[in-house]
């Protein structure tokens, strides 16, 4: 099921997408689930492997480490990392409900995009539930800002993105991303976008036990000025398309569907959900919109024009 879910009712999986994987960090192999919820329930993750309360709700509170992924945490201490490829899929799909079982610590890397999950979403297909979907609307700005970190979310009619990075490495440099989304344009442009890393910093990621599972199946590996990876890029700009994979996933722990521009200036995880609390502290900022079913006449996203430089 390819085209994009109604957008007036909440939706969940018709059946169930089972996939295992390593984690990209531990390079421990999970087996996981995910499966329907009902309506109201959000995304909620369930560690099968520990005693106790294993249940993690996938919201910007229950964010506990922003270290290189976004890891989400309960009352007990149970923890799952590397979220927001999983979440991203989830979100631009139009999933609203959903439990994720996974019998260890960490989502699967899969190949380090989202593309993956939207595969399993698709084989599983969606279904409509009785119960109306709501969007957070921005009505003021609201930023994080970490020196020349920035990231904030502004009014606009729509869910837009924009992204810049800038690193040191000529492989990357300078790049941006500018564009409206929905689910086409997540599944033309963003989706199959990879996560990267740098060589120089491999020996000491897992030296402090990160990366463990990283290899150039999973992972674009930059070194100086070149990609290690035989089969190189995607594409020119695949290091920006995945921030804003990144992006996508991180807001996706508001919980609702967005109507509003995202802007990000070499933002990660750390902001990203520094900028989540920032607005879920301001509610005059924002408020809940019902959301009317999509014209039949209006143009994906994806068709539309968008900005890359």
């Amino acid at each position: 099921m390819s085209q994009s879910a109604p957008e007036s009712e909440q939706h969940t999986l018709a059946g169930p997408a089972v996939f295992a994987g390593v984690g990209l960090h531990t390079g421990r192999r999970v087996r996981a689930a995910i499966l329907p919820a009902p309506a109201d329930t959000g995304i909620l993750f369930l560690r099968t492997d520990v005693e106790g309360e294993g249940r993690i709700e996938a919201r910007a509170g229950n964010v506990s480490s922003t270290r290189l992924s976004t890891v989400i945490g309960n009352a007990q201490g149970v923890t799952v990392a590397t979220v927001e490829h999983l979440m991203a899929a989830l979100y631009a799909l139009g999933v609203d409900n959903a439990l994720v079982e996974l019998d260890g610590p960490e989502a699967p890397i899969m190949d380090g995009s989202a593309e993956p999950f939207v595969s399993l979403i698709d084989r599983a297909g969606r279904r409509r539930q009785d119960a109306p979907r709501q969007a957070i609307e921005i009505l003021r700005p609201i930023e994080a800002v970490d020196g020349d970190k920035r990231a904030a979310l502004v009014p606009a009619g729509r869910f837009e993105i924009a992204v810049e990075i800038l690193f040191d490495s000529p492989a990357i440099g300078r790049q941006r991303l500018d564009m409206a989304m929905d689910e086409a344009a997540f599944r033309a442009i963003l989706a199959g976008s990879r996560t990267f890393g740098f060589l120089h910093e491999v020996e000491a990621l897992r030296g402090a036990g990160l990366a463990q599972g990283g290899s150039l199946e999973n992972a674009i590996v930059v070194d100086g000025d070149s990609v290690l990876n035989p089969e190189g890029l995607k594409h020119p700009h695949e290091f920006v398309r995945h921030k804003a994979v990144d992006a996508i996933g991180d807001l996706a722990t508001l919980g609702r569907p967005l109507i509003g521009r995202y802007e990000g200036r070499c933002a990660g995880h750390a902001l990203n959900n520094a900028l989540a609390r920032a607005l879920l502290a301001q509610p005059d900022a924002w408020r809940l919109k019902p959301l009317a079913p999509a014209r039949q006449d209006a143009e994906p996203a994806a068709r539309r024009p968008g900005a890359f430089a």
